[in-house]
């Protein structure tokens, strides 16, 4: 009898399934043809248009980079920093995303939060491949709808 035909222990059997386990793509960017990666600055960018596509999100970050927007947002041709706001954290199959937004005056902090966990995860899932783990998000301030006439009466003063 050769040891092919003998049957199989336990830990065989264990250590088998683990091979061909390893064997199998962990997620779709790692193929049996080839593996994928995907740059944090490309999932910082897809998370921060879908947040901003959020009913309620006023802007992303923090003072400081609201106001190094304000600045570039003023440059012909410059371009808008859709990560602003994002950081990530991403592995080879999974991501964490951390969002820093400021709400409108009015709106549910709670519903926007979750509006925007889902959305992100959505689109980063669908486009990506990867697997979210978390999304944390941060609600730096509140836009007052009286802010837009202090500013404005400002500009014109200028």
């Amino acid at each position: 009898m050769s040891n092919n035909t003998m049957p199989q222990t336990g830990q065989q059997r264990e250590r088998n399934e683990k091979a061909e386990e390893d064997k199998t793509p962990r997620s779709p960017l790692q193929t049996s043809h080839g593996v994928t990666t995907i740059d944090e600055n490309v999932v910082a960018k897809i998370a921060g248009m879908a947040a901003r596509e959020v009913p309620g999100v006023y802007d992303m970050g923090n003072a400081v980079r609201r106001a190094f927007s304000a600045v570039t947002d003023r440059i012909p041709n410059a371009q808008t920093n859709v990560a602003g706001g994002i950081s990530v954290q991403k592995g080879e199959t999974q991501a964490a995303i951390e969002v820093t937004v400021v709400v409108e005056y009015g709106v549910s902090i709670v519903e926007v939060s979750n509006a925007i966990r889902r959305n992100i995860i959505e689109q980063l899932e669908a486009t990506t491949g990867l697997e979210v783990v978390e999304v944390n998000i941060n609600v730096t301030d509140v836009h007052l709808p009286d802010d837009d006439s202090d500013s404005s009466e400002a500009a014109d003063l200028n």
